[in-house]
């Protein structure tokens, strides 16, 4: 007997296996170095921004390939920088990678500049929150992103439905997207419950929305360049802009909040 991809349980389920395995390796690694912090998390946080760099850049102009990792390369050095160098001065930085991207023959220009620096700032934004607030805020942050996805990926899976926003991402549904808001109110419940601020349970569903919301322009990208992911490195899930794109406009997010008004939640 059979079906349309996707109609069959295996097919509905088939990369959850490969998905999962690469999930345990991700949170083992991520876990103990937003634990443990200082070099480890910058230097995790360096790699990371570097990767997603490159996978951008690749997608962008796939036949410049030693230029995108020559930006990958320089992704990392100046997130580096800007980390050893500790000054508000040394931000400019930040933008090297952006502008020198975006001023290259390749396609979306603007929008590569535009998230090339969403990334730069996200890999930033996290070691200064994780420096600067605390281990709580990181893991509550990197808890609403995670839970938000895997109770979409369920629900959407399970229920399907109309799409969220079909021309840009047609995987997604609206039974995924509010359940992934769901999810990150539980999280910000439990916080609040264990003695972190209410005001966990009111940010936790933006955060989430956020980060659906990084996905999607990821989407997009991809089906501007005619790709399935950004790139192979991680079993089940793609690249690595794949798996942190959600937490890349959850970080940017914040620190957008950070500039208008004192986030509740930090310092008590």
């Amino acid at each position: 007997m059979s079906a349309a991809p996707g109609g069959t349980k295996a097919g509905r389920w088939g990369d959850l296996k490969s998905r999962a395995l690469s999930a345990v390796v991700m949170l083992s690694l991520g876990i103990g170095a937003i634990v443990k912090g200082g070099i480890l998390f910058a230097a995790l946080a360096v790699i990371v921004t570097g990767l997603m760099i490159w996978e951008l850049a690749a997608m962008t102009a796939p036949a410049r390939r030693s230029v995108s990792v020559a930006l990958g390369v320089l992704a990392s050095l100046a997130l580096a920088s800007v980390l050893i160098l500790h000054s508000p001065f040394s931000l400019i930085a930040l933008l090297m990678v952006p502008l020198a991207g975006a001023a290259m023959p390749r396609r979306d220009r603007i929008l590569f500049g535009l998230y090339g620096l969403a990334i730069m700032l996200s890999g930033y934004g996290l070691v200064a929150l994780r420096e600067g607030v605390g281990l709580p805020i990181i893991v509550w942050l990197v808890a609403v992103v995670v839970i938000s996805d895997i109770a979409g990926y369920f629900a959407g899976k399970t229920f399907g439905g109309p799409k969220f926003w079909p021309a840009i991402s047609p995987k997604k549904t609206w039974s995924g997207t509010v359940a992934g808001w769901g999810g990150a109110a539980l999280v910000g419940a439990v916080f609040w419950l264990t003695g972190h601020g209410w005001m966990f349970v009111v940010l936790s569903p933006f955060v989430a929305f956020a980060g659906q919301m990084g996905d999607i322009v990821e989407s997009w990208l991809k089906r501007r360049a005619g790709v399935k992911d950004s790139s192979s490195l991680i079993p089940g899930h793609g690249g690595v802009l794949d798996r942190f794109d959600a937490l890349v406009g959850a970080v940017v997010l914040l620190l957008l909040l950070a500039l208008v008004t004192r986030l509740p939640l930090v310092g008590g």
